[in-house]
């Protein structure tokens, strides 16, 4: 208990350096998983200002290969914690997916996605959306303006498929309301179908944040629902127009938690 106390107190910066008193923490040498985000800046902030150190933690930090890698890293030992989405912690203890206890004492943050497509499919949209006087297309824009090119790719036989980053992720549910409020069938889960494709329009499927501009560039994905960087980084490409934010979605949503197994916290 004593180290979560110390964890949570150099995250969150509730102590200064002068004022911190070191801890006699059961464990002080900790392996964090985290995947590359704009989101995991607390954990990076700790780190690089030592606040870490100041509470007699000795850290590591180790970017992890995509959401369901990092899950397995905590559940098995070999990641003290992590950056986490904040479904991982509920639809693991209730057995959707792996089935562990896990717990977090702190969220990371609100809101940080958005929603992105290719500037091929921008192109489509545009004569769709409403402009203002200038010019200028008017935000947020609604996916009614994606549902004539998804309708003209049906129509030549070609699916229309967009990446979201994990099943319980909130980007899956965002990406999912945005289609279902623009008049396009999201599909759905059952469970003999796990895929949430069943009688969709748009065909979403997983792809690990860092990989979602590179996927989208080749063609795969059409666009994509992600938390940051990785909307802006389609813009600096020249690949992509993010068109909307969760913040437009869904004010203050949960995003990101800090994740550990109920075992390591009871040690």
């Amino acid at each position: 208990m004593k180290r979560i106390a110390s964890i949570l107190a150099a995250t969150t910066m509730l102590v200064t350096p002068a004022a911190a008193e070191m801890l006699d923490v059961e464990k002080d040498e900790l392996k964090f998983g985290f995947i590359k985000l704009t989101d995991m800046a607390p954990l990076a902030v700790a780190y690089e200002k030592g606040y870490f150190e100041d509470e007699g933690l000795f850290v590591t930090l180790e970017a992890q290969a995509n959401w369901k890698v990092l899950l397995d890293g905590v559940i098995s030992g070999t990641l003290d914690g992590a950056h986490m989405l904040a479904g991982q912690p509920l639809a693991a203890t209730i057995g959707f997916g792996t089935e562990a206890h896990i717990i977090t004492p702190f969220s990371m943050d609100l809101n940080g996605n958005g929603i992105t497509v290719s500037n091929e499919i921008w192109a489509q949209m545009k004569e769709h959306i409403p402009h203002d006087a200038d010019g200028k297309p008017i935000h947020p824009i609604s996916a009614a303006a994606l549902k004539p090119v998804v309708e003209k790719y049906k129509d030549e036989g070609k699916p229309f498929n967009m990446g979201m980053v994990f099943p319980v992720s909130t980007h899956n549910y965002e990406l999912r309301y945005w289609l279902a409020a623009g008049g396009l069938e999201p599909g759905f889960y059952s469970p003999e179908n796990v895929t949430g494709q069943i009688g969709a329009d748009v065909l979403l499927s997983v792809t690990p944040p860092p990989q979602m501009p590179a996927t989208m560039e080749a063609g795969t994905i059409y666009g994509y629902c992600v938390g940051e960087p990785w909307n802006q980084q389609a813009v600096f490409k020249g690949i992509g127009v993010p068109v909307i934010t969760d913040y437009e979605l869904w004010k203050n949503n949960p995003e990101k938690v800090f994740g550990l197994s109920a075992e390591f916290q009871q040690e």
